[in-house]
């Protein structure tokens, strides 16, 4: 593997514990109290029904940026699993962007905030190709440069994905920003299921209100037993692989969203990936395996929790300058 490179992050002792850390970043609390940051990517947001191809539509909002008199780029953002594109974090960062002179697109993924409606189909984490196929869509309407993609958890590993096999599926991006993706989805769900109890019952809580939606949108599908629905999340994961799937087994499903290993080692994009070792979702030792391009940068903090990094007690945050900095990097003439 490439080296990693251990950034400096010091929270204040106030926020070192790292379930502080993983709760406060999509809190309501940061919600409210930084509301205003957010304000303008709501306001001026245009919503755009896209065509993801073979018959799939998803939701994306598109925000112009006002602070510059022409745009630096665009920034596409992932929200993670069970999320939304108003999701805290997601409004929080398209927020800065915006006033850093980006164009924004949010996208929501199948299933995803208001969204169930829209397709027949069931959401799981393969569906690679419609995501890349919204966002192509978006792009040939919107062709602004640089362009980059920036997700969070299960949307940081979409992000990962679409910048290794967008560029060949006619989607050409600059760079990629993943903030604690999705690495190997086997070790994943084994850490979910042992991390303390709150984890796997906020999990299975979003997205059993999220099947039983779908279920409404499509009275006429018999998606799920009840048992299955009251089942834990290995359970449930193996009910909708075998129901809504082809891949078989469970093992065959989560091998068919893993960049673990070396799944990565031919990625062509600038990329940049921030994770934590305290981060109680994904196991840092899935980072540390990883078989990395020279263009791709492997940075880890002692401290941040799952997507947290929240730098003080106005709860900014660390991930944020992160990825403003990084994706500033692609604004520059490259080096002599």
């Amino acid at each position: 593997m490439n080296a990693v490179r251990e950034l400096e992050y010091r929270p204040p002792w106030l926020l070192r514990n790292p379930h502080v850390q993983s709760t406060l970043a999509s809190s309501g609390l940061r919600r409210v109290l930084l509301r205003k940051r957010a304000r303008q990517l709501e306001s001026e947001a245009q919503e755009l029904i896209l065509d993801a191809g073979g018959g799939v539509r998803l939701q994306g909002f598109h925000t112009a940026q006002t602070a510059l008199p022409k745009p630096r780029g665009m920034a596409v953002l992932f929200h993670g699993w069970e999320g939304s594109m108003r999701s805290t974090y997601l409004l929080q960062t398209g927020g800065r962007l915006l006033r850093e002179g980006w164009d924004v697109f949010r996208l929501n993924f199948r299933d995803h905030g208001d969204t169930h409606h829209l397709n027949e189909g069931i959401f799981h984490s393969c569906l690679l190709d419609e995501a890349i196929g919204a966002v192509r869509s978006f792009v040939a309407t919107n062709p602004l440069r640089p362009r980059a993609v920036v997700g969070f958890s299960l949307g940081g590993n979409f992000a990962l994905r679409v910048a290794l096999q967008g560029p060949n599926s006619g989607l050409p991006l600059d760079g990629a920003v993943a903030i604690c993706p999705v690495i190997d989805p086997h070790a994943g769900l084994f850490s979910i299921e042992h991390a303390p109890w709150v984890y796997h019952a906020y999990f299975m809580h979003k997205w059993r209100r999220s099947l039983r939606r779908k279920q409404r949108a499509f009275p006429h599908k018999h998606l799920f037993d009840p048992r299955e629905l009251r089942g834990d999340l290995r359970g449930l994961t193996t009910a909708l692989v075998q129901r809504h799937t082809d891949f078989g087994t469970l093992e065959n499903y989560l091998e068919g969203y893993s960049v673990a290993r070396g799944q990565l080692a031919q990625l062509a994009v600038r990329t940049w990936t921030l994770t934590s070792r305290d981060d109680p979702v994904i196991p840092v030792e899935d980072f540390e395996r990883l078989q990395l391009p020279d263009n791709v940068e492997l940075d880890i903090t002692a401290r941040g929790g799952h997507c947290g990094f929240i730098s003080d007690l106005k709860l900014s945050s660390f991930a944020e300058d992160y990825i403003v900095e990084r994706l500033a990097a692609l604004t520059q003439p490259p080096a002599a």
